[in-house]
């Protein structure tokens, strides 16, 4: 008797990868991402040439060197030698959030950046967290005498003044004026992995949206989907692209799942207009 498997999907691999909080391979799953636009992407690959790098920041080190010096020695490797920085010319650009290009360009945006930094930086013993700070992603790093705040598009620390500036049009979009109701701490919180994740398909997501391009979004809201199976929002998102491609049945099931579940319906009028207008055709 013959058995035949199909091999598994890009989609199939993300989701053991994201399936535990436990083991979550944060650095890994990032790669992953640029599956959708690159089919033939070898993740393996990827993460070889990554302990290449690795491999190559340690050899610049004394064995007995601390946090400290670790944390010079990586930031004069990764910024000055190796030239990663933000793309400026192009923040936009889809490619910025794919780690497989930006090992390559070395131009990315500051969540790819920190995600790329921090796996070396805990390959090195260092402990390193992500923040997913307002409108820019940072990284924070424990050190004997304190814990520092980096930029990941310089390697540059933030001071409190820093960070207070840089929240500032923040605060004041949302209308937060009152500074003893918003501490800073308050948006220094380590960012866990599958939120890290969440925040790379979101900014891919918001790109497609203003492109128009549904298929793309569509490809973005099924690993969000995965990733955050109870994000009742994420189905009416991945329903709005179905309908914007002519996918009924898929459209309904997705908008009427959201009407079902999701407590804080945003737009709910123009949800139930959708429903009924997909139900007509």
């Amino acid at each position: 008797m013959h058995l035949s498997f199909d091999p598994p999907t890009a989609l199939d691999y993300f989701a053991s990868l994201v399936e535990s909080d436990g083991e979550f391979p944060l650095f890994e799953a990032a790669v992953s991402l640029g599956h959708d636009e690159y089919p033939d992407l070898d993740v393996q690959t990827v993460l070889g040439e990554v302990d290449q790098l690795l491999a190559r920041v340690r050899r610049r080190m004394a064995l007995d060197a601390g946090p400290v010096q670790k944390l010079r020695t990586l930031n004069q490797f990764f910024y000055r030698d190796l030239g990663f920085a933000g793309n400026l010319n192009d923040y936009y650009d889809p490619d910025n959030s794919l780690i497989h290009i930006l090992l390559h360009t070395r131009r990315g945006i500051p969540i790819t950046l920190a995600v790329l930094w921090m796996e070396l930086a805990q390959g090195l013993g260092l402990s390193v967290r992500g923040v997913a700070f307002p409108g820019h992603f940072l990284i924070k790093v424990n050190l004997p005498m304190g814990q520092v705040v980096i930029d990941p598009i310089s390697g540059k620390s933030l001071s409190r003044e820093d960070l207070s500036e840089r929240l500032e049009p923040y605060r004041q979009r949302i209308g937060l004026l009152d500074e003893l109701e918003t501490p800073l701490g308050l948006y220094l919180q380590t960012a866990p992995a599958r939120d890290t994740i969440a925040r790379m398909l979101r900014n891919l997501k918001e790109i497609y949206r203003s492109q128009s391009d549904w298929q793309r979004m569509l490809a973005v809201q099924e690993r969000l989907i995965i990733l955050l199976p109870e994000s009742w929002s994420e189905f009416r998102d991945r329903g709005l692209a179905h309908a914007e491609l002519g996918h009924t049945e898929q459209a309904l099931a997705d908008l009427e799942c959201y009407l079902v579940h999701a407590d804080d319906q945003i737009n709910l009028d123009a949800i139930v207009d959708w429903v009924d207008a997909l139900r007509r055709s």
